[in-house]
């Protein structure tokens, strides 16, 4: 897991919708997995302020709350998410 995170995407996402982690005036918006099938209610929502930071809590099993021009946000399942980094090399 080297190298910064340039994106997260959705592995298979809507048809004809490109989407991406949903950036609120807060920060991205996760779903804490502590709360169960509750995760998606806003009480229970964490924010990040970098992608790198949403990663870090993907990989401890939080879902990304990921949105597309005129659509309502999806809560996205971890498994759901790739998580592109830049080349090592670029890294400054």
């Amino acid at each position: 897991m080297n190298g910064h995170v340039i994106r997260i995407e959705r592995v298979s996402p809507r048809k004809g919708a490109v989407e991406e982690p949903e950036l609120t005036t807060r920060g991205y918006r996760l779903g804490d997995p502590a709360h169960g099938r509750r995760k998606h209610h806003a009480e229970h929502a964490v924010y990040v302020k970098s992608l790198d930071d949403a990663a870090v809590l993907i990989g401890k099993g939080f879902s990304l709350w990921m949105v597309a021009e005129g659509k309502r946000a999806s809560l996205i399942a971890p498994s759901s998410l790739r998580i592109v980094r830049s080349d090592k090399s670029e890294a400054h």
